[in-house]
C-alpha cells in the first residue's frame, strides 16, 4: 500500500459511478466496488488533505462490525477479500487490498439514521438554545456529554458534497419513507447501536453517537455504507470521561475542533491541515481500531 494519503482512485476498465466525500464507487459485473480513500470531510466539506491509511481503517472496522451485526440486520457485503473479486479487478488488487469492499447493489434510503447515547455536537448546541434535540423536548439540567437514559434516534437528510445535512423529526422521516419502514429502521438502528455499546464499553470506549445508512434489496432492509467507524461515530475514552465538558475523542472530532479554532466558516473551500493535526488524527483512528477490534495492525 502506498505510504501517502490516497485522495483519489482511478482504475481504467472499471466504471466509476461516483465519488463521495470519502468513497469512490465503481460498478463491477452485477456488484458495486466501494473504495475508501483517505479523504476527510468535516461539516460536509471535503478537506484538501487526507489522513494516510484512513480508508483501510474505515474498511476493516466496518467489516468487523458488519460481521457482528449480521444476525440483527443483513448487510451489503459480498467480500472484502480482493482475491475473490471479479477478474476485472485483478490488475488493481494491490491498490484495492484492505480499503475496498465488493457489495450488493441496493436502493439507498434518502435519510441518515443517527443514534445518540450522549449529548454532544449539534445535539448539545440545539439543547442549549431550546432544550430540545431534533425537536424532541428533553429534561432540564442536562450538561454537555451527559448520557441519556435511553438512546435517542435522530434522523437527518442526506446532503450532497458541499451541502449540509439537516436534522429532521421522526415524523418527517415517516413522511419520506413510510411509517412501517421508518419504524423498522429506527428499531434496527437502536439494536445495532446497543450491541456495539455493549461490546465497546468493556474495551474502554464510549460510543457517544453514530450514524447508519440503510438500503433495500428486493424490498429487504439491509445495512450499507460504513458502520461504527471514527468517521461515522464519536468514540470517547472511558478513563477520561467527565460529564459537563467536551471529551477527548478517537475520531475526526479532533479535526473539527482544529477547524473551529481557526475560525473556518464551514463553507468550501476548506483550509489545509497542519502536519501535526494529520498525524494526531491518524493516531486516534489507529487507537480506536485497536481498542475495538483487539488487532494491533490493519
Amino acid at each position: 500500500m502506498k505510504t501517502g494519503a490516497v485522495l483519489e482512485t482511478n482504475f481504467p476498465g472499471l466504471t466509476k459511478l461516483k465519488s463521495g466525500k470519502v468513497r469512490d464507487i465503481y460498478t463491477v459485473d452485477d456488484y458495486l466496488l466501494i473504495v475508501a480513500t483517505d479523504r476527510v470531510s468535516t461539516f460536509d466539506v471535503v478537506l484538501p488533505d487526507g489522513i494516510p491509511q484512513k480508508g483501510v481503517l474505515l474498511t476493516q472496522m466496518s467489516a468487523f462490525w458488519f460481521d457482528m451485526m449480521e444476525d440483527i440486520v443483513p448487510n451489503h457485503v459480498i467480500s472484502v477479500d480482493v482475491d475473490r473479486y471479479p477478474d476485472a479487478c485483478k490488475p488493481y488488487v494491490d491498490d484495492l487490498r484492505g480499503r475496498s469492499m465488493l457489495v450488493k447493489k441496493a436502493d439507498p434510503l434518502p435519510v441518515e439514521c443517527i443514534v445518540r447515547g450522549c449529548i454532544s455536537g449539534s445535539a448539545w448546541g440545539e439543547y442549549k438554545k431550546h432544550q430540545t434535540v431534533c425537536g424532541m423536548e428533553l429534561p432540564a439540567g442536562l450538561v454537555e456529554s451527559a448520557k441519556f437514559d435511553e438512546p435517542l434516534f435522530t434522523p437527518s437528510t442526506k446532503a450532497d458534497i458541499g451541502e449540509h445535512d439537516e436534522n429532521i423529526s421522526f415524523e418527517k422521516m415517516k413522511e419520506i419513507i413510510g411509517e412501517a419502514l421508518a419504524n423498522k429502521v429506527k428499531d434496527t438502528s437502536i439494536a445495532v447501536y446497543e450491541r456495539a455499546v455493549e461490546w465497546a464499553h468493556p474495551r474502554g470506549v464510549i460510543i457517544a453517537d453514530t450514524k447508519f445508512e440503510f438500503g433495500l434489496v428486493d424490498n429487504e432492509l439491509i445495512l450499507i455504507d460504513e458502520v461504527l467507524t471514527p468517521d461515522s461515530s464519536r468514540f470517547w475514552l472511558i478513563d477520561d470521561y467527565k460529564e459537563g465538558q467536551s471529551q477527548e475523542s478517537l475520531d475526526k472530532q479532533f479535526v473539527r475542533d482544529y477547524l473551529t479554532s481557526i475560525g473556518w466558516d464551514k463553507n468550501p473551500p476548506a483550509p489545509s491541515l497542519p502536519e501535526d493535526v494529520i498525524e494526531q488524527t491518524a493516531a486516534r483512528y489507529r487507537e480506536a481500531y485497536k481498542m475495538i477490534t483487539g488487532k494491533e495492525n490493519i
